[in-house]
């Protein structure tokens, strides 16, 4: 039996996925959490195989738990669950731990085929992701993006700022000092070879990081 915690801020989707396990014989959800610090908590305290983690969550951010539990709980397989398409965050969850990236928008088996193959210590990636990574691997591939420079860090606080989020929203989130947000921000624009959030948010839409909202 493959024992499972949710982790997702909101209740709908940990009860539809609780509800897509439940019809799965062989996994059963033992736990569940609604932010970053409360996964953490329980990951300390519950008895578990896999867990199922939204990638944007209140609290500890996904970068930091995957830091933490693979020090901690490297048993754990955590197949990080998002609504962002895979270019944003796939390569960079799965560098810092993850087992596996599943969009939101996949159908109910794909989860259930991408926790068994987690569970038995393998990746999921997929098929649109895979071939993309290898297509990278050509000798014809351009240079990197600028983007792809950034520490983890440095990238979470530009997605936030490509998402319009205030200095001071961002700084409340990943709980640093709105000094801290500034001297990333420089660093950000400067890596970028941009001069402000404008070309900032332009470069993200140009770069399929966001998406371009019209109204």
């Amino acid at each position: 039996m493959i024992r499972i915690m949710i982790a997702d801020d909101h209740s709908i989707v940990r009860e539809g996925l609780k509800q897509i396990i439940a019809d799965t014989r062989d996994m059963v959800v033992c736990e569940e959490a609604s932010n970053g610090d409360e996964v953490i908590q329980k990951a300390l305290t519950v008895k578990y195989d896999v867990l199922v983690l939204d990638v944007s969550m209140p609290g500890a951010n996904v970068l930091d738990i995957l830091k933490i539990l693979k020090t901690t709980k490297p048993l754990i397989k955590i197949l990080v669950l998002s609504m962002h398409p895979e270019e944003q965050y796939a390569a960079r969850v799965l560098k810092a731990g993850a087992s596996g990236y599943l969009t939101k928008e996949s159908a109910p088996d794909e989860l259930v085929k991408a926790i068994r193959k987690v569970s038995l210590g393998r990746k999921y990636i997929s098929t649109w992701f895979a071939e993309n990574l290898a297509n990278n691997l050509s000798t014809d591939q351009p240079e990197k993006a600028l983007h792809e420079t950034l520490s983890n860090r440095e990238y979470q606080v530009m997605m936030k700022m490509a998402g319009g989020q205030t200095s001071s929203g961002i700084a409340e989130d990943l709980c640093l000092s709105n000094k801290t947000v500034s001297t990333y921000r420089s660093r950000i624009l400067q890596k970028l070879n941009l001069n402000n959030n404008a070309e900032l948010i332009h470069y993200a839409i140009k770069h399929n990081l966001v998406e371009c909202k019209l109204t």
